[in-house]
């Protein structure tokens, strides 16, 4: 198993990502670090890299090295963004580095930024099409896509640090806002590209201090779940938050909870970028990405395929990277979603649900068993908190919860109330139905595959008034499946109003 590290050099913080390359093209995130640095700091006075933000950033490579070296990695990809790229004292910088730490920088072109962000982006979401904003230190990077075809880009000079800086004369925090919403509008204006974009488009939104949006609205909402990546929130949630926060001095600021003191002094000013944002076009969402830029590195080198088109399956991808990350017997998890859906499509007549709910079906019966890396004993209870914290790509969080709640019923049918009351305030009335009903499918799906052979091939479902006849085909002896499928009869007859006979 080969293990990389990943350095992103930005003009704000530098992180480093230590990352697991699977077989079949797939990995998981085993560790990350981040520093705060400001690279990009006081750049605006004469264009070169300030001698204190350089040794800052040669003592924190060198700690990054040596977390390397400890998890025996066996390669460094390390990049630098803006800051570096537009440094008049780049060529020194680079030199330094190299020689300090043995990390040998990559400077990114405006172009390969753009690309790896997009690649971390589409491929890690399920979202047609997108205006992509990664607001950092020095720069802000757009990104547009529409069919998961990369359109256009362009690399604006400003970012939450620049802003910052051209701003910071003005008397009232309120005029600083102001002045920046007015200064981000009017650069946009002059992006001819941008007055074209497809009216459909969402906004999803890339970087600290996105995920930092998020964090506050999360803590707002008293949100149940952590989860940055498909975070979504409205414009008038946004506008709720950037009107009280943009009217505070700095040592208020720093006060607010969910956001990181070290962002505290640049945080308003990214506010108002994104406010500016929103108001030059018709967006009623905003969505968080908590994949970007190293997620982009990730996908283009332990998906090579993905640098000439993207993902097509997101989810289906998130899904066979967790059941190869845990060693999970794939050839059983694949069974039961195939006689999952067989169940599904058989009982439509009694369930009725929506196809929404087959992707919470697909996550529930391929990661049914997941909780089993833990302890076998109660594994279902396990499985319910495995799926509801893996951070899936390409679903969003009340699928998630769903899914979560239907594999936790896999074995004994049973809704956890307390947890059921947590997540009240997301789900309906017709979403506990459906998690009793489909919790019912999986149950039974699991039980005939209980020898993990594959011996049952194909399921038939009669409705003949109160009584539901499932009979069973397949090769093989296949009693014990049986067997094991009829201790659900209770927990079907409580679902679906009727009795079940299984043959």
């Amino acid at each position: 198993m080969e293990k990389i590290a990943i350095i992103d050099l930005g003009s704000n913080s530098a992180r480093l990502a230590l990352v697991e390359i699977l077989e079949a093209g797939y990995f998981q995130v085993i560790d990350q670090l981040k520093e705060t640095l400001r690279l990009a700091q006081d750049m605006e006075k004469d264009g070169f890299l300030q001698p204190s933000r350089i040794a800052q950033t040669i003592r924190t490579l060198k700690m990054f090295s040596r977390l390397c070296e400890a998890n025996n990695v066996d390669r460094i990809y390390a990049c630098a963004t803006a800051a570096v790229r537009n440094a008049k004292n780049q060529r020194g910088f680079l030199d330094e580095v190299a020689s300090s730490t043995g990390i040998q920088l990559k400077v990114l072109s405006e172009d390969e930024e753009a690309q790896l962000v997009y690649q971390g982006v589409i491929n890690s979401m399920d979202i047609p099409r997108s205006l992509i904003v990664d607001i950092g230190g020095g720069s802000t990077q757009l990104v547009y896509y529409n069919r998961k075809n990369l359109i256009n880009h362009i690399t604006l000079p400003f970012g939450a640090i620049v802003l910052t800086e051209m701003f910071k004369e003005e008397s009232t925090p309120l005029d600083r806002s102001k002045k920046i919403e007015a200064y981000v509008k009017n650069e946009l204006s002059k992006v001819e590209w941008l007055k074209e974009i497809s009216p459909d488009t969402q906004l999803v939104g890339v970087g600290g201090s996105f995920r930092n949006i998020g964090k506050i609205s999360r803590m707002l909402k008293k949100y149940p779940l952590s989860m940055t990546h498909s975070y979504c929130l409205s414009k008038n949630d946004f506008d709720g938050m950037y009107n009280n926060i943009r009217v505070l001095e700095i040592d208020k600021t720093m006060k607010i909870k969910g956001l990181t003191s070290v962002r505290a002094d640049i945080f308003p000013a990214a506010l108002a970028e994104v406010s500016a944002i929103f108001n030059c076009f018709d967006f009623e969402n905003l969505t968080i990405s908590g994949c970007g830029l190293r997620e982009g590195v990730m996908f283009k080198y332990a998906v090579p395929s993905t640098n000439e088109k993207p993902i097509n399956d997101v989810l289906g991808h998130s899904i066979y990277s967790l059941l190869n990350f845990f060693g999970s017997n794939i050839a059983h998890a694949e069974q039961v979603y195939n006689l999952s859906m067989q169940l599904y499509k058989q009982l439509k007549v009694l369930h009725k649900l929506p196809r929404q709910y087959v992707k919470v079906l697909r996550v529930a019966s391929m990661l049914h068993d997941s909780g089993n890396r833990i302890k076998y004993y109660d594994h279902q209870k396990h499985s319910f908190y495995v799926i509801l914290n893996s951070n899936l790509y390409g679903i969003s969080h009340k699928d998630l919860i769903l899914a979560a709640m239907v594999a936790s019923m896999h074995r004994k049918g049973e809704l956890d109330q307390v947890e059921l009351l947590k997540f009240k305030d997301l789900l309906t009335q017709e979403d506990i139905e459906a998690v009793l009903k489909l919790g019912v499918i999986v149950r039974i799906a699991e039980s005939l595959d209980r020898s993990m052979s594959g011996a049952v091939t194909e399921i038939l479902c009669d409705v003949l008034g109160d009584s539901v006849i499932m009979k069973v085909d397949g090769e093989g002896d296949y009693s014990l499946e049986i067997k094991d499928a009829m201790t659900s009869v209770a927990d079907f007859k409580r679902a679906y109003k009727k009795n079940l006979q299984i043959l």
